[in-house]
């Protein structure tokens, strides 16, 4: 587990970001965003920050924030261009498995380069059939003299044609098991396909995949956690989407964020009836809402992110953050469009791009009404844990 960064540190670290986001990314993001431009020079500047390596400890060449510190960067990334932090979002996950469940070999191997970017991650998990059913998974691992050989499809694999790292889970002899499948970047490789790209509504700028598996061969070493971790991938995975959904909270925070900035900097400065619109009681108490729901979900994501960090279960809370801080992001992002009336439902200005990439946050990392049945389960074994006299 990484130490809490100190405060003056990571204050420092997220004015820099802040500032970078600031002054290069939102004045030009447009282009990237209607064009669904892969942002290279972005991508190398992130490389350059370190941001791939932001969880990955120093002694394999990271930067070793703690899980606040980290929402507070994806938050500000999000802030900018949401599409920012899906390049991390995945590939955080993988070295958070590879962190946690790995054999030192395959941690001295595969952490540096994924602390560094020169090899992506990407994770997946999703299936056509399988979503947020993990335990429904066709993908299958069939064991060989070698290792295994790898048949199935997989859906929704965000960064999948450039990773060189996937966490995939299949259903091996012992149970569903994580592979670090190793790939060089590009649309095919040893069996492994990107069948196609997936268009998309908004996140645009990253390229989202289905990518088919025919008979691609892996040694048994790239089973994750070596033969201990024979039959656990789903254990292991499932303990990682708390971190990714801590993930796409503060995503949902960032974007909650600029749409209420929006609406206040244009609340001021439009007029009817000889005031600005912020006078009229009708938008000043929508302002009012949206910034009190934005507050709370500020509070909800940086207290999953701490008792992530203490090491203690945050599947509850994790949950509650992503549930609450998505929801307020389609609702902030649709009321800010509402307060700029027409200028809102153009391409000229950003609210159109806050209004189509909040979706993403419900349905991604487990939809919301998953959420709510983990959460549900977690309250109730909680509550039977502390009120049993056995």
């Amino acid at each position: 587990m990484n130490e809490v960064l100190d405060p003056d540190v990571a204050d420092e670290m997220i004015a820099t970001i802040s500032k970078w986001v600031r002054t290069e990314v939102m004045p030009n993001v447009d282009g990237f965003e209607h064009a669904d431009a892969y942002p290279e020079e972005w991508v190398e500047q992130m490389k350059e920050f370190g941001l791939f390596g932001a969880r990955i400890p120093p002694e394999h060449g990271g930067l070793g924030l703690d899980v606040p510190t980290y929402a507070r960067l994806v938050e500000e990334l999000s802030y900018g261009w949401m599409s920012l932090a899906g390049f991390l979002n995945t590939h955080t996950i993988v070295a958070d498995l590879v962190l946690k469940h790995g054999t030192d070999e395959q941690q001295s191997r595969l952490l540096p380069d994924l602390a560094t970017g020169s090899r992506r991650g990407a994770f997946s998990l999703s299936e056509p059939d399988a979503g947020s059913d993990a335990k429904a998974l066709r993908c299958r691992a069939e064991p060989t003299n070698e290792g295994y050989l790898i048949h199935g499809t997989k859906m929704w694999v965000t960064n999948g044609e450039r990773a060189g790292i996937v966490a995939l889970a299949a259903r091996a002899p012992e149970g569903i098991t994580c592979f670090l499948v190793e790939k060089d970047p590009g649309p095919s490789y040893g069996g492994i396909t990107v069948s196609r790209r997936i268009g998309k509504l908004g996140y645009k700028g990253l390229e989202t995949v289905e990518m088919s598996y025919d008979a691609h061969p892996v040694p048994e070493s790239a089973i994750l956690g070596g033969t201990e971790g024979k039959g656990r991938g789903l254990q292991y995975i499932l303990g990682s989407l708390e971190l990714g959904r801590i993930n796409v909270a503060a995503r949902a925070l960032g974007v909650s964020r600029a749409a209420l900035d929006a609406a206040m900097s244009y609340a001021q400065q439009r007029e009817t009836f000889g005031v600005p619109i912020v006078k009229h009681q009708a938008i000043a108490f929508k302002l009012a809402d949206m910034a009190t729901k934005v507050e709370a979900s500020k509070l909800m994501v940086n207290s999953a992110a701490e008792r992530y960090q203490r090491g203690e279960r945050a599947d509850v809370e994790a949950g509650m953050a992503k549930l609450f801080a998505s929801e307020t992001a389609l609702e902030v992002a649709t009321e800010a469009m509402r307060i700029h009336g027409g200028y809102g439902y153009t391409t000229e200005l950003p609210i159109e791009r806050y209004f189509r990439d909040a979706p993403l946050m419900i349905i991604g990392e487990g939809t919301n009404e998953i959420q709510r049945m983990v959460i549900a389960r977690g309250l109730l074994a909680r509550w039977n844990a502390s009120h049993s006299h056995g």
